[in-house]
């Protein structure tokens, strides 16, 4: 059993004596190479969603550069400087697949942020992630399109590239459960999302404090009903729901909010627009979003992981982390299996309480 308290420190290789907690290290570790960059594809989209980040700010006012020769250049540029795993995004990245196919020939590690409406070619064998914001009847209010679900099980449906990310906003909690059961009848595989405003946004998907109670409690249900379609962990549903968003809890470490220049994201990072430039003082895997508010999966994937010595300071803390990698790594690399939580119940993120709201804490494990 893990045990979280000690007298002295733990050294790391006490948080190691346990052979699960070192075969899982052993596991994630080899993936360290991952050096991430992204990309906007194109500006265009065949959708419009209430809330998108990416109609904010001035990247959606760049130009499209559809040279593929153009693109070829970029990667391998970005593969030069250390770049190994490319995030394709934008509006809609498969409108341009000859260029998402010019990326994957370069940098064969990456993922792809779609709506899936159009199906991405196979030769693409990059990790595809299926944004689900909703049942059928939001996405159609929400999303401006009718029968989603079913147009984007139709194209991704049993396709080992693909995740959907369930987004849960402040008015869809209530619908995860039924397109986690289509999704489970239909061999997908599922992870969870935080809706993450964008900046002056405050509409109806925002989360409030009673939203985000609600959220973390439908996601461990989900966690614990579906063990084999749901990729998550408590851990990673703890970091996500907390009233704090990521910022708070752990200090961003993409270049919008963080001057380092010398290591980590903050030298290794861009965010290129359409035109193929980009600006450090915006460059994040979110851009324009309320940096408050942000509790987004994908800025997480390096947010949380980044913060491996916070973590190394007892068994308990240290597995939650390992199962957050874990998580991350299944959702984003291709062929990456993800293993058994490690942990099954809620840990406080370092420094922070748990959660509480309304005068109840939730600790309950799964």
């Amino acid at each position: 059993m893990l045990q979280a308290k000690s007298e002295k420190p733990w050294k790391f290789a006490d948080l190691l004596a346990d052979p699960a907690v070192r075969d899982r290290w052993e596991k994630v570790r080899r993936y360290f190479f991952l050096r991430e960059s992204t990309y906007d594809m194109t500006r265009r989209c065949n959708i419009r969603c209430e809330g998108c980040y990416y109609y904010k700010g001035e990247k959606q006012r760049t130009a499209d550069n559809t040279d593929p020769a153009a693109w070829r250049a970029l990667m391998e540029a970005e593969k030069a400087r250390g770049v190994t795993f490319v995030v394709l995004a934008g509006a809609e990245p498969s409108l341009v697949p000859e260029l998402c196919r010019v990326c994957h020939e370069v940098i064969p590690l990456g993922a792809i942020a779609t709506n899936g409406m159009i199906p991405i070619p196979e030769d693409v064998s990059y990790r595809i992630h299926v944004s689900v914001w909703g049942n059928d009847a939001t996405s159609a209010r929400t999303r401006r399109a009718e029968g989603m679900l079913d147009r984007q099980m139709e194209n991704y449906g049993g396709d080992p590239r693909a995740v959907f990310v369930y987004t849960f906003t402040r008015s869809n909690i209530g619908e995860a459960r039924q397109v986690a059961e289509r999704l489970s009848a239909n061999g997908c595989r599922l992870t969870f999302n935080m809706f993450s405003a964008p900046v002056g946004y405050n509409g109806p998907l925002r989360h409030d404090a009673e939203s985000l109670y609600r959220t973390r409690l439908e996601m461990m249900a989900l966690l614990r009903d579906f063990p084999d379609t749901a990729l998550s962990s408590p851990y990673h549903i703890v970091a996500h729901t907390h009233q704090l968003g990521l910022h708070d809890l752990f200090g961003c470490s993409y270049p919008r909010m963080n001057p380092a220049n010398d290591v980590g994201l903050g030298r290794s990072f861009r965010q290129y627009r359409t035109d193929l430039t980009w600006d450090r003082d915006a460059a994040c895997c979110v851009p324009d979003t309320d940096c408050p508010d942000c509790r987004h999966y994908a800025a997480g994937s390096a947010v949380v992981t980044a913060r491996l010595f916070r973590h190394a300071v007892d068994p308990v803390t240290f597995a939650a982390w390992l199962d957050y990698v874990d998580t991350y790594l299944a959702v984003w690399v291709k062929g990456y299996e993800k293993g058994p939580n490690l942990s099954r119940e809620m840990a406080p993120p370092p420094g922070h309480p748990l959660f509480e709201t309304g005068g109840r804490r939730e600790e309950s494990s799964y």
